[in-house]
């Protein structure tokens, strides 16, 4: 992160323009709409500062620009055609101690300005720190045409209860649970459509029906939620959702950052991560743990790579949860064989090469790896296997002693999907070589069979 997003607070407070045109009259607008004393720093108003000052009350000052114009300012923006009168803002600037930005030079800047989409009281500030201001332009837009206005009255609604909910339902998740109920539900929909006595009217029995029965607030649940394989962008609305609304995750090693700074800023993160030979947390710890939390009344999030039910050992957990009368829900992930398959540019199927795929794990147990080989070495068939990195060797030996091919195409994908994706292919004979020759490193998910040959053609528009 390249800048501290904060929303300053600026009512009745001293602010300085410095130079005029559009980028000024911008600036002014938007210090004028937060309700500061503007005072604007210029030989004389053009057409567009003109135009402002029909709708509001600001100071012009036309005098030479001096340390006084400084005095009592908590924020300063030099906007003028003339470098050097910029580089004059900014040393004064400096010397009094108040902070600048200097239109389209962010090195000269203190801070920068984010595009904003206004649904007072409710604001969202977009930035890309200066890198790319079409981009922002773009976001700004895309949001403008979804939030809607109405999104504001209900934060302004909100507002006005915020002390007295406080008060009356004093126990933070309970609360929370209250917010949740309210801003999602029939309150909001009275809200939208401009009903506000309704709105106000369901407020009260919900408040009275709250405080008297907290039951319905308090009781725990446990999202067990598939991540897919790394790329956040693959998440679905449905468990971005949920991590939004968990007291307390539990992760492990597998789990990116880009995914976990998407669980909401407060909840309580418990890495629970596993490395092979080496749990940090055991299997059974974990789904005690997760019974024990939800027991206190808190919602869980078990984020899963991959998809949960797949080698993610999700039955194992819901089925604890379940003996123990433990609510939850299951929400599936992009598996780590679609998603790392399709980065990569490897169908699975494929009309002129395989017409069903097989997912197996190559985690080796008590020093063996049981696989049905006959199973797996069939004609138009994909195989698929997960956690084989460490068992390449015996995984591809096992393929040639049970009669497969030598030539048979297959595929190593490490970090699928991720930054960093490598992809290495060559034969069930040469694969082992070719991947500790490349010191390829887990997460790695390996393919075998004829779909690999199509990477070279279909690679070009995987990502």
């Amino acid at each position: 992160m390249d800048h501290l997003p904060i929303f300053m607070n600026v009512e009745g407070r001293r602010t300085l323009v410095v130079g005029n045109g559009v980028i000024a009259a911008r600036k002014a607008d938007l210090l004028l709409r937060a309700g500061s004393e503007l005072v604007i720093v210029a030989p004389e108003l053009d057409s567009e500062l003109f135009r402002l000052s029909k709708k509001h009350d600001f100071r012009h000052d036309s005098s030479e620009l001096c340390s006084d114009h400084f005095s009592g300012c908590v924020v300063a923006f030099a906007c003028s055609a003339d470098n050097a009168v910029n580089r004059a803002v900014c040393e004064l600037a400096a010397a009094s101690g108040v902070m600048v930005n200097v239109a389209d030079n962010k090195q000269k800047s203190d801070f920068i300005m984010p595009a904003v989409v206004d649904r007072t009281p409710l604001l969202i500030a977009i930035s890309s720190g200066g890198s790319s201001p079409l981009l922002v332009r773009m976001l700004k837009s895309r949001f403008e045409t979804t939030i809607p206005a109405a999104y504001g009255r209900l934060a302004e609604f909100a507002g006005r209860y915020r002390d007295r909910i406080k008060a009356m339902i004093p126990d933070l998740n309970r609360r929370r649970r209250f917010w949740e109920l309210m801003v999602s539900g029939p309150i909001a929909e009275h809200l939208y459509s401009s009903q506000l006595e309704q709105a106000e009217s369901l407020m009260e029995s919900q408040l009275i029906e709250a405080v008297e029965d907290g039951g319905k607030l308090s009781g725990g649940e446990v999202y067990l939620v598939g991540t897919g394989p790394g790329d956040p962008d693959l998440l679905s609305f449905r468990a971005m959702r949920l991590m939004q609304q968990a007291d307390v995750v539990l992760y492990d090693r597998l789990i990116g950052d880009g995914i976990l700074n998407l669980v909401r800023r407060d909840a309580e993160r418990i890495y629970v991560g596993k490395l092979k030979n080496n749990h940090t947390v055991a299997q059974d710890e974990i789904g005690t743990m997760m019974i024990r939390l939800a027991g206190e009344g808190k919602r869980v999030l078990r984020l899963k790579g991959g998809d949960p039910f797949v080698f993610g050992r999700g039955g194992e957990e819901i089925e604890a949860l379940s003996d123990n009368g433990i609510a939850f829900q299951v929400i599936p992930g992009v598996s780590a064989a679609n998603g790392c398959a399709a980065y990569a540019g490897i169908p699975l199927t494929h009309r002129d090469h395989a017409q069903s795929c097989v997912f197996v794990t190559g985690h080796q147990k008590d020093g063996g790896l049981e696989l049905n080989w006959n199973a797996l070495i069939q004609p138009g068939q994909t195989v698929v296997v997960y956690m084989g990195l460490s068992s390449l060797a015996t995984i591809t030996t096992g393929f040639l002693e049970n009669g497969a091919d030598s030539k048979t195409p297959a595929a190593i994908i490490e970090n699928g999907t991720r930054t960093g994706q490598r992809v290495i292919t060559g034969t069930l004979a040469s694969l082992a070589d070719r991947a500790s020759a490349a010191n390829i490193v887990s997460p790695a998910l390996i393919i075998i069979g004829s779909v690999v040959t199509l990477r070279d053609r279909l690679s070009w528009f995987a990502k």
